[in-house]
């Protein structure tokens, strides 16, 4: 069942935090829709990390950290942590609490493998892969709801620009200050 909602605004007023950036920074020479687009990616990223959380996830004692390491084992398979950071966009440090409560919870277990006695790798526990199966269909329809004003067109115009955004960045990433490639 649908509920009834207000009708969405085409464009939705900017932010009261835009708003004062804008003012603040008037006199400089910066780039208002660049800093617009940027900001309102953290801001969306937050807002629905927070939604998805007490929606869907806080029935399962998970932190969107939490469910985001596990969609990645879940998906990937063992990873081993220094890939597992990357693939979750955590800290080490992050990565070490949040392994540390979901072998409490008994969905994921670490171990040293014997090919390097440095490393660690991550595993979902069968109990993980279960529970990965109950959750995430939930955690979609959280996902549905969050783009739904978008429509099919919208939620695939919005893919490829963020996919593009990123695509920039990696690239980015590749290059030193004065735009040559780092080795």
């Amino acid at each position: 069942m649908t509920k009834n909602r207000p009708r969405r605004l085409l464009t939705p007023p900017l932010a009261p935090g835009e708003k004062a950036a804008r003012k603040r920074l008037g006199d400089l020479e910066i780039d208002l829709p660049s800093m617009a687009a940027v900001s309102n990616v953290f801001r969306v990223a937050n807002a629905a990390g927070k939604y998805f959380e007490r929606l869907v996830l806080r029935e399962y004692n998970l932190s969107f950290s939490g469910f985001t390491v596990m969609w990645v084992l879940w998906i990937n398979g063992p990873t081993e942590t220094r890939h597992l950071v990357d693939e979750a966009t955590i800290t080490k440090g992050t990565l070490t609490g949040v392994l540390k409560t979901l072998e409490c919870l008994e969905y994921v277990t670490r171990a040293t493998p014997e090919y390097d006695r440095r490393l660690t790798v991550a595993t979902l526990t069968t109990r993980g892969k279960l529970l990965m199966t109950r959750v995430f269909p939930k955690f979609n329809q959280a996902e549905i709801q969050v783009t739904a004003s978008l429509g099919s067109k919208g939620r695939r115009e919005l893919t490829i620009a963020l996919r593009t955004v990123l695509a920039e960045i990696e690239y980015l990433e590749t290059q030193d200050e004065g735009g040559q490639e780092i080795d």
